[in-house]
């Protein structure tokens, strides 16, 4: 995820036709207690959790997560636009606590896993809207299918544990719509709505930690 980028687009200073005049906001700018975060870093999966949740039947909401995955993470501080990550999933590790379901997602009407075994996202670019809210926009591929997604990513924090490993912590949320990547499985109710809906929110709760300086 290219994740750190802190720019904005200022709006410019001008009449609104009624009078009055509109200052330009203040760009958002990096935090300096930032830059000591410059470096590599790797998801801790432990402790991180990258899941999905989908309306079924109408009526309730089914979640899941993958368990496997590999994650390349890369964060400048001091100029969080040069920061870039990547994260591949195993498609055959979904996981929703039912055998039969998660069967049924690995096969050919979701996300086919013996001819797709992975799905990857792979940051392109990145804003911060607030403190410590950023808008990540990366390439999601599903399927053999590439498609852009924005992510809004919040910032946690950042501690050394007992063990001394730094560890850096986001949540993320992104809604996309599944039939766009092909999963276009439609089974229909006798009520006339969709036993899965195509609506599809992912989470990314990330903790990661600092990847050690070789040699």
């Amino acid at each position: 995820m290219n994740i750190f980028s802190r720019s904005s687009t200022p709006r410019r200073t001008g009449d609104t036709g009624a009078g009055t005049t509109v200052a330009a906001p203040a760009a958002v700018l990096p935090h300096p207690a930032l830059k000591g975060l410059t470096g590599e870093w790797m998801i801790d999966p432990a402790h991180s959790r990258i899941g999905f949740s989908v309306r079924h039947a109408m009526v309730t909401t089914v979640r899941g997560s993958f368990a496997e995955y590999e994650s390349l993470l890369y964060f400048d501080g001091s100029n969080p636009a040069r920061s870039r990550a990547e994260i591949s999933i195993a498609t055959a590790s979904v996981d929703t606590g039912v055998e039969q379901r998660d069967g049924h997602l690995v096969g050919r009407e979701f996300l086919d896993a013996r001819k797709h075994p992975r799905m990857v996202f792979t940051s392109t670019a990145v804003s911060l809207v607030a403190e410590d809210l950023y808008r990540m926009t990366g390439d999601l591929t599903i399927r053999g299918t590439t498609n852009p997604v924005d992510l809004d990513l919040t910032y946690i924090g950042h501690v050394t544990d007992p063990f001394g490993y730094e560890r850096v912590g986001f949540d993320g949320t992104t809604t996309i719509n599944r039939t766009d990547w092909g999963l276009t499985y439609n089974a229909r109710l006798a009520e006339g709505g969709a036993m899965v809906s195509e609506k599809l929110r992912l989470q990314f709760d990330i903790a990661a930690i600092r990847k050690p300086v070789e040699g």
